[in-house]
């Protein structure tokens, strides 16, 4: 169970990561009105557009991380009666 678990933890992680692209690529638009994120080595962008745009993005990436680990140790339980790691 727990070499199942693994890979559907992984698989998740995956989707997860193209969901937060797509959920930062949005939030992204609506606070600057860019249509992409400035790249740290862009000279056309501030330290300050830059720092925000990343945490921004890192604050994206983690929580959509978290929900997704989760959400699938909850299904775990809901499914085997068990926590995930629980011995």
């Amino acid at each position: 169970m727990k070499l199942l678990y693994k890979a559907l933890s992984l698989l998740f992680s995956v989707l997860g990561g193209l969901l937060a692209g797509v959920v930062f690529k949005q939030a992204w638009k609506l606070a600057a009105g860019q249509d992409d994120a400035p790249d740290a080595d862009d000279a056309n962008y501030s330290w300050r557009q830059v720092l925000v745009a990343a945490a921004l993005q890192g604050a994206i990436f983690a929580l959509v991380k978290a929900a997704t680990q989760r959400t699938g140790a909850q299904a775990v339980r809901k499914v085997t009666g068990r926590w995930p790691g629980d011995n």
